[in-house]
């Protein structure tokens, strides 16, 4: 299924040939280890972060376990604050604990909104200080586009980010905390009785996957900070705002397959980093996509299925067109692709056969 996934996301990205930007929001794909950008989108566009607001939580986290503030078997309650928060979450009745390794692992896999407060009165006492202290690390991690209002990325006008700001969170994770790895490549984890799964469709269909989180909300629509490894080399690649889950999956799996598809290509030119690449004199503000979302009760469903058709006719047409040429597949796209430089730029994929495969 990883591999018939992998060639469905290869074949979309190779036979098309160029991006398809009328509704993706930004996107970022870099390699972890020296922050080398392989390809970017919009990367400076304030968007909302939904749950990828937890990749900070988590950090924070670390931190206070490497501080000794914290150990993974000391047991955290559940307070009534923590009871308040909509879904996604564990469920718990005040009073009920859960060490901070389960806590960790609820946050990361489950995206439990609930547990995010339960880790931050933990740490911090409350969850204001504790959201105090996510703003202070952003900064410091040079986030100049970030601010959080709450631990979780539940909507707030002021929960704000960029793909480069994920993009350097999600690079001192991984570098400062090595450790805590297989907590985001975990493709489900227990409380009890209960087996709570990850929402990340690549763990399950893209070779060498290997974490990191999802998020959404109506306004910020499906977003995601997605990992993979292959031959010793990491890459990353941060979706946001698409309409569906499985578009979500099939957009960052073509990014993360021209990644390793071009990477030795792109090699032989300078590539910037995500600290080097100009800021787009041009970002945008913060905007919702709720009318584009996939979902009921965003009020999009029925405008997003007649959208879908009219971009699957268009896409059919541009395919027709490039069978026409034998060579097409292999000839570099122009400045216009929004690629770093001559190499064909990835697709978002839309093709109903990808977005099944890498459905969960």
């Amino acid at each position: 299924m990883r591999a018939r996934a992998a060639q469905i996301a290869a074949m979309a990205l190779f036979c098309i040939g160029g991006p398809i930007t009328a509704s993706a929001g930004p996107a970022l794909l870099f390699e972890l280890s020296t922050g080398k950008v392989l390809y970017s989108e919009d990367i400076d566009d304030v968007w909302y972060p939904a749950s990828l607001t937890k990749l900070t939580t988590a950090y924070l986290a670390f931190q206070a376990i490497k501080d000794g503030k914290l150990r993974l078997t000391d047991k955290i309650p559940c307070s009534l604050v923590a009871t308040l928060q909509p879904p996604s979450k564990a469920g718990l009745n005040v009073g009920d604990t859960l060490t901070v390794e389960q806590a960790l692992q609820a946050v990361i896999v489950k995206s439990a909104n609930d547990v995010t407060v339960m880790l931050a009165e933990a740490i911090s006492g409350s969850e204001t200080n504790f959201i105090e202290q996510m703003n202070a690390t952003a900064q410091r991690l040079g986030m100049t586009r970030t601010h959080f209002d709450n631990t979780n990325g539940l909507p707030s006008p002021g929960q704000l980010t960029s793909a480069r700001d994920l993009a350097r969170i999600a690079r001192a994770i991984v570098t400062d905390f090595p450790e805590y790895a297989s907590y985001w490549s975990m493709p489900a984890m227990r409380i009890g009785k209960r087996r709570l799964g990850s929402h990340n469709a690549l763990l399950k269909t893209f070779p060498g996957a290997d974490g990191m989180k999802t998020g959404f909300t109506c306004d910020s629509g499906y977003n995601v900070a997605a990992s993979a490894t292959r031959d010793g080399r990491r890459l990353v690649a941060i979706v946001l705002g698409e309409s569906s889950g499985n578009e979500r999956a099939v957009r960052s799996a073509a990014l993360l397959e021209y990644g390793f598809q071009y990477y030795d290509w792109k090699a032989m030119f300078n590539m910037p980093t995500i600290d080097t690449l100009p800021v787009d004199p041009n970002s945008k503000g913060v905007l919702s996509v709720r009318d584009t979302v996939a979902a009921t009760s965003c009020g999009g469903g029925h405008r997003h299925r007649g959208a879908k058709h009219r971009a699957k006719g268009k896409l059919t047409a541009k395919n027709k067109a490039i069978k026409k040429k034998s060579n097409a597949a292999d000839q570099p796209q122009d400045a216009a692709s929004g690629s770093a430089d001559g190499a064909p730029a990835p697709t978002k994929g839309a093709q109903s056969k990808a977005a099944q495969a890498a459905s969960p």
